[in-house]
């Protein structure tokens, strides 16, 4: 392993193109995600009256709102990320 690199950028290897993907479809299944585990221990709270998973309960509300954020970031901001993977 050489240094030249570290202390010389011209010496660099050129770094990887970033990765075309598809963010809608990641945030809804993440969005998802949460609102099934937002489901499970909503059951555990209201209908077997748990108090132990309130915490839980807020964390995911909190999961979905992000989610639907970033839903809506992603609406907005399409055609620049999709430009940048591009490479253009």
């Amino acid at each position: 392993m050489t240094l030249q690199p570290i202390f010389d950028p011209e010496v660099r290897k050129p770094g990887p193109k970033p990765a075309n993907v598809d963010l809608k479809k990641t945030f809804i299944i993440g969005t998802i995600i949460w609102a099934v585990a937002l489901a499970v221990i909503a059951v555990l709270l209201f209908v077997f009256n748990m108090q132990v998973v309130i915490l839980p309960f807020l964390t995911c509300i909190l999961g979905v709102v992000i989610g639907v954020c970033l839903l809506i970031w992603e609406k907005w901001y399409r055609p620049e990320y999709r430009k940048l993977a591009a490479g253009n």
